[in-house]
């Protein structure tokens, strides 16, 4: 989305600066780029299908190394 704002004749500066502004804060361009600021993609079934078998994974061995007692106890 393109906006503009061409200065009109004996228009200040300053006022077409204003004006801009104003049509910047309508058209909702900033709101919607500081809501997809901090915005994570969500992970892909595949992805998500990964951790969780790295998960059980690490989990298996925790409880291997804990049978053995080989963890780190602090």
């Amino acid at each position: 989305m393109v906006i503009e704002a061409k200065k009109q004749e004996r228009e200040t500066s300053q006022s077409l600066i204003r004006r801009f502004t104003k049509r910047v804060q309508k058209s909702g361009v900033l709101r919607q780029a500081r809501e997809n600021r901090y915005h994570k993609r969500s992970k892909s079934p595949q992805m998500k299908k990964r951790a969780a078998l790295r998960r059980e994974q690490l989990r298996k061995e925790y409880q291997r190394l804990k049978k053995l007692g080989l963890t780190d106890k602090k």
